[in-house]
């Protein structure tokens, strides 16, 4: 303390007499401030509050760092989730979710993409992935009520009118049914078919000469039409099966008979062509009989009648008969209520848009009437009968045009009134999310049946690897899969197989349908793809040639029509462009397009056959040539085509020859009966008794083995 005292005394001397001394003994300017006139020894406080203040500056500064908050990606998670559908779920790969699962309790080697993970392993991966999950809700699908419209029940028979029959003609083609149908409306609709053959469903009202009304149905007979044939049947009440009685019984006959047992419609024969030299209506009447129609004269109930379309004669015997069945059947419709009918054709008008031809089965179509038709629906603009005059209103069993579709409604289907457009949209809307619905549950039937061929197939990869590690396993999966994706999808070159891509426009819907269904029938896929790209009902337009451009497809058009820019622009672009008014004829140019995508066949055609009789060496230069002594057993031996060298049932040798020479002379042919010899194009070990084969390789035009039925 006393040592203390004295320095401290020491000090304050010292201060007094020089403190210049004692700054630079003591180095205190880092003490004070700089330029500060105070003591150094009085700076101490300061020193002190400054180091306060510096302190308070850290503490500020700490307070100042806020820390960042990182959004974490959210995963949806649930219950029983698989390797597969986690993994999908954090968008990552199966091998993330692998690495996640390392150094935990998991058997890693039985894992797989199928594997059901616990919950705490699912909330495990997400954690260890830098995510954060969240339970998935579980919603339940509220069932759409049902929007669509019925028919209504059978009406009080009390309301209840007569309606004429209406009648539909069937028959094979060309058996007269058209002509038949003009002579009993003294018109000339033949004329006006292309080909001379119906190609589409004709409805007409015809009045006979006591005053009753019929109405018709003309339906094709060719083969490709079956489908309007069995919509005519469906739509009619009595069927009148004209048969050519010089033709007997075809297949579209039997057809037309099978339809009509279908519908359980009652048939009346007409053996037509009876003014004909070879007619022979009985023939008829027998060759029926194998196919259960029995006609009266034979104890049957099906009355025949002897017509002759184009004379005319005997037709009022046939209306006769077609109104005496029609009044046993005692064919009665409600003229009120609610309007039902059959589209039995629609098509695309260029002046009116969509039109359809309909027949009215219960109450009375006016115009203003809604219409739900498939999924379309109409407000009914104009309606026109079958010679295109204006009507008011239509009533049962009444053929009409309807006009006012807002879209194209299909052949075949039901006419529903309803009572506003509002209650129109409601029932379209419906059907078109019920036939989703249907093409949504087919969907997923067949990516289930996909998913669990491709389990079995990755099951039955992986038994052989059970054995290995995970590592092990991972490696020789990569061995043995590496090739399947070696090329981009940009280097794969496409398929080599040859293939025939279509768009289809017909005038109405029907003829759409009918070369759809013979389309339908193509079972040549080995020797070339047949797809449909796209199917209308139209005029050829700019937009279909765009689309064949696009796709390298043929445009085909049935009874319409191309301007002139369009077929420039087909033709500059190449697109094959091919219009036809007859069905059969386009089918025809369909397969000669089909047959000229296919590639030659080549085969082989034996020139001549020669034996080996014997062998010896020639020397050339320095080498020795082993050569064949033959003789020509049968044709001719050409040194310019291919040789075989056969040696009992094997080929031994195929190539060409060196040399031919008969007796010392090279020689181009050699005929049959004479002898030489000859040399092949390589080391061949000719043996005494083979036989040589001289043959020709020919290109033959291949065609397509695709029947359409006609």
């Amino acid at each position: 303390m006393s040592v203390m005292s004295s320095v401290m005394r020491g000090a304050r001397r010292l201060i007094h007499t020089d403190p210049g001394l004692l700054n630079n003994f003591l180095s205190l300017p880092s003490l004070c401030p700089a330029g500060s006139s105070a003591s150094p020894l009085t700076c101490q406080q300061t020193r002190k509050y400054v180091a306060k203040q510096v302190k308070g500056q850290k503490k500020d500064q700490k307070n100042q760092k806020v820390k960042v908050k990182v959004d974490k990606p959210e995963v949806e998670i649930k219950q029983n989730m698989t390797v597969a559908s986690l993994a999908e779920a954090m968008n990552k790969d199966f091998d993330h979710v692998f690495e996640a699962l390392l150094n935990t309790s998991v058997d890693l080697d039985s894992l797989d993409p199928d594997s059901v993970l616990e919950d705490r392993w699912i909330k495990e991966v997400v954690t260890r992935s830098g995510m954060k999950f969240k339970w998935a809700k579980l919603t339940e699908t509220r069932e759409r009520p049902n929007r669509d419209v019925h028919t209504k029940p059978p009406a009080d028979p009390s309301l209840l009118v007569q309606r004429p029959p209406v009648v539909t003609i069937m028959g094979h083609v060309d058996h007269g049914k058209t002509t038949l149908l003009d002579s009993l409306r003294k018109s000339q609709i033949v004329s006006t078919e292309a080909g001379g053959i119906t190609q589409h469903i004709g409805a007409f009202l015809v009045q006979l000469p006591t005053g009753e009304k019929i109405t018709f149905l003309d339906t094709p007979g060719h083969a490709a039409f079956s489908s309007m044939r069995a919509r005519g049947a469906n739509a009619t009440d009595i069927v009148v099966l004209v048969v050519a009685a010089d033709d007997g019984v075809m297949n579209q006959t039997v057809e037309s008979i099978q339809h009509a047992r279908r519908a359980r419609v009652p048939i009346i024969v007409a053996v037509n062509k009876c003014d004909k030299p070879h007619a022979d209506p009985q023939r008829v009447k027998r060759e029926l009989l194998a196919h259960d129609v029995v006609c009266e004269e034979f104890g049957g109930d099906v009355q025949a009648i002897h017509v002759s379309a184009l004379k005319g004669d005997n037709l009022l015997s046939l209306a006769e008969a077609t109104v005496a069945l029609a009044e046993v059947l005692e064919l009665k419709a409600e003229r009120s209520g609610s309007v039902e009918g059959l589209i039995i054709e629609s098509r695309t008008d260029k002046g009116r848009g969509p039109v359809t031809s309909a027949i009215v089965q219960r109450g009375t179509l006016r115009r203003g009437c809604v219409l739900v038709g498939g999924k379309s629906w109409a407000k009914v603009r104009y309606l026109f009968d079958e010679n295109g005059q204006a009507v008011t209103e239509a009533g049962p069993s009444t053929a009409v045009e309807v006009v006012g579709w807002k879209d194209l409604p299909s052949a075949g289907d039901v006419i529903l009134e309803v009572e506003s457009e509002q209650r129109a949209r409601e029932v379209v809307e419906w059907r078109i999310y019920a036939e989703e619905q249907e093409k949504l549950h087919g969907e997923q039937g067949v990516i289930e049946l996909k998913q669990k061929l491709h389990l079995e197939e990755y099951r039955k990869e992986r038994e052989g690897l059970t054995h290995l590690s995970w590592r092990q396993r991972k490696s020789a999966l990569y061995r043995a899969n590496k090739g399947k994706f070696a090329e981009r999808l940009s280097e794969r070159t496409q398929s080599a197989e040859p293939s025939l891509l279509l768009i289809i426009k017909g005038d109405v819907d029907g003829s759409v349908e009918a070369i759809l269904n013979l389309l339908g029938s193509y079972e040549s896929h080995q020797q070339c793809q047949l797809e449909v790209l796209h199917f209308g009902i139209g005029d050829i337009s700019e937009n279909d040639v765009n689309m064949a451009d696009a796709f390298s497809g043929s445009i085909y058009g049935f009874n319409v029509a191309a301007s002139r820019s369009i077929q420039q622009l087909a033709a500059k672009r190449g697109i094959p462009l091919r219009l036809h008014s007859i069905i059969y004829k386009l089918i025809d140019e369909l397969k000669e397009e089909l047959s000229s995508k296919l590639p030659p066949l080549l085969s082989e055609n034996i020139v001549g056959v020669a034996t080996v009789l014997t062998m010896f060496d020639v020397s050339v230069g320095k080498k020795k040539v082993l050569i064949a002594g033959c003789r020509v057993q049968k044709g001719r031996l050409d040194r310019r085509l291919k040789f075989r060298l056969v040696r009992g049932q094997d080929v031994v040798w195929e190539g060409s020859l060196a040399t031919l020479k008969h007796h010392r002379d090279e020689v181009h042919t050699v005929k049959s009966g004479m002898e030489c010899g000859l040399s092949a194009d390589g080391d061949v070990d000719f043996r005494t008794g083979d036989v040589i084969v001289c043959f020709e390789e020919l290109n033959t035009v291949q065609v397509t083995s695709w029947d359409p039925g006609f």
